[in-house]
């Protein structure tokens, strides 16, 4: 038994020195792309889900497409549920893994996973109780609208639990660096989705109740993939009842640690709310027109972010091994990479703004509408890799007030501003232009932070040599 535990331990230790090898040699490019395209693809589909929605959904008629931009406020905080209790988990059993403590990490794994779940079902009983006064409040412009919205929304609150507890699962999956198994569950879920729409809504005549169902089952397959990786062996942590924690303490702790997620999530529903209060009196076609174009943004914002995501574990292994020239070339690269990305896509979607607007609206003031808004926001979608890249090390490096704030100054501390300010002044314009505004913003907000960073570095940088120039001194001394 001795000998087993031993072989072991030599085992782990040799995993984890190659693992810091890596991190630690291979050229930063090859690197941060590698790490980064995981998470590129698990945010993209996430993005697909609700664009596909939105595709088959069109063909019903701007107020279908309307309602299911009205629902998409739901979805995040539905999403913000899952995220709050499986980024805290996730970053807790991270840490208790590298103390080999399993059983710690087993409760905390559980006890999320179990809570995520009865908060899905808080989520859906209130949702059905007041169903009717929450499609208003997110946002519905019509009559029409409120019905289109009722009906999907229905499916979206059965799928809740589903959807809470698999989040979590995806979430405890990639703290482990099992990135590619929570891909598999989410890209399953996806094409399932994409393949159900114009089955229930056109085949079975269905509607948008169709699409509703689709999203649902698409939801719960993506569940059951990813139980079971668990299930199966795969993951390192296990989902067991026994293993659920009686002590509010293991609560407490995952739901402080994962606040930000929980922040900026709600922010994004906040947000998507706001705009569509101002929208709706501009009528059905609008609100269907600025729901395009969200959802189409977020798709952009998705593949720089996955980027950025792969950029966290590069800068953490070697901030902490004092390579602050690799921290250096890291950051410069994932900006430069995440810039040119999004300038290239920027560039596509003002070009082909016209063509995706003709996809999903059918209405020719409808397509005004949402060419205009995509092409102003496109003027400034190179500069969102700043703004991201800023909070994300601040966030590795333990500045978590500073990570905070800069999470949520784009959303929170200023496009929230700007939806109520400048249609006011601008009208519809005011609607269309107010992204883009705050995200100029926010790149400005973010550039006094950045050179802060890379002042730190210099400084740690020196520290470092006249250390090292110290022992190499010592040992030529000796």
């Amino acid at each position: 038994m001795e000998q087993n535990e031993h072989a072991e331990e030599v085992r782990q230790e040799d995993r984890e020195r190659k693992q810091f090898l890596k991190m630690t040699q291979t050229p930063v490019p090859k690197l941060v792309v590698t790490l980064g395209i995981p998470t590129m693809l698990n945010m993209m589909v996430s993005s697909l889900y609700n664009l596909a929605d939105t595709y088959f959904v069109s063909g019903l008629g701007e107020d279908a497409t309307g309602a299911v931009n009205v629902v998409l406020s739901l979805m995040s905080v539905i999403q913000a549920i899952g995220f709050t209790f499986g980024m805290g988990a996730g970053s807790i059993i991270s840490r208790l893994l590298g103390r080999r403590a399993q059983k710690e990490a087993d409760e905390v794994s559980s006890s999320a996973f179990f809570a995520a779940g009865a908060a899905g079902l808080i989520i859906l009983a209130l949702g059905f109780i007041f169903l009717t006064p929450l499609m208003w409040l997110l946002g519905s412009s019509s009559e029409a609208v409120l019905e289109n919205a009722r009906r999907y929304s229905r499916y979206i609150l059965l799928a809740a639990p589903f959807m809470c507890m698999s989040f979590v699962m995806n979430n405890l999956l990639r703290s482990q660096g099992k990135a590619f198994l929570s891909m598999i569950g989410l890209v399953t879920g996806a094409v399932v989705n994409v393949a159900l729409d114009p089955l229930f809504i056109s085949g079975f005549h269905m509607g948008i109740d169709g699409a509703g169902l689709a999203t649902c089952l698409s939801q719960v397959i993506s569940f059951f993939i990813l139980l079971f990786m668990f299930l199966s062996g795969r993951s390192i942590t296990r989902l067991r009842f026994k293993s659920i924690s009686r002590r509010p303490r293991v609560y407490g702790e995952v739901i402080t640690t994962g606040f930000p997620s929980f922040c900026r999530q709600i922010l994004a529903s906040l947000c998507t709310v706001f705009l569509n209060w101002a929208v709706k009196e501009y009528g059905d076609g609008a609100l269907a027109a600025m729901g395009v174009v969200q959802k189409v943004f977020m798709f952009a914002f998705s593949i720089a972010l996955g980027v950025g995501q792969g950029f966290q574990p590069v800068l953490g292994y070697n901030y902490s091994a004092r390579r602050f020239d690799r921290v250096r070339s890291a950051y410069l690269f994932t900006l430069a990479f995440s810039t040119a990305l999004m300038s290239i896509f920027a560039v596509c979607c003002a070009l082909a703004a016209p063509a995706i607007m003709r996809q999903f609206l059918h209405y020719p003031e409808s397509r005004e509408i949402g060419t205009l808004a995509l092409r102003l926001q496109c003027i400034c979608m190179p500069l969102l890799p700043l703004n991201f890249m800023a909070g994300l090390t601040y966030q590795v490096v333990g500045n978590k007030a500073l990570a905070a704030l800069l999470s949520c100054s784009r959303q929170g501390l200023f496009y929230i501003p700007a939806i109520f300010i400048l249609p006011a002044a601008m009208g519809m314009l005011g609607v269309q232009s107010a992204q883009s505004v705050s995200d100029f913003l926010a790149f400005l907000f973010a550039i006094p932070f950045t050179v802060s960073f890379f002042r730190r570095l210099k400084r740690l940088q020196m520290q470092s040599e006249k250390e090292n120039a110290g022992d190499r001194g010592e040992t030529n001394g000796l």
